[in-house]
């Protein structure tokens, strides 16, 4: 994935106001699957059926 998804600016009650908020279905450009990088390590972050998200390493 080279795109670098932009953090959503809409408000949200739920969410503190210094944190950022990313759209899922962004983040896997329309596919089920997403990889995230953290440092060196290498996660997938995954929509399911159910729209549920697993991150997994």
């Amino acid at each position: 994935m080279n795109a670098i998804a932009h953090p959503d600016t809409r408000t949200s009650t739920t969410v503190p106001q210094q944190q950022s908020v990313y759209d899922a279905r962004l983040l896997t450009q329309g596919n089920p699957c997403a990889t995230i990088l953290l440092d060196d390590q290498t996660y997938i972050l995954r929509i399911t059926k159910a729209g549920k998200l697993i991150l997994t390493k």
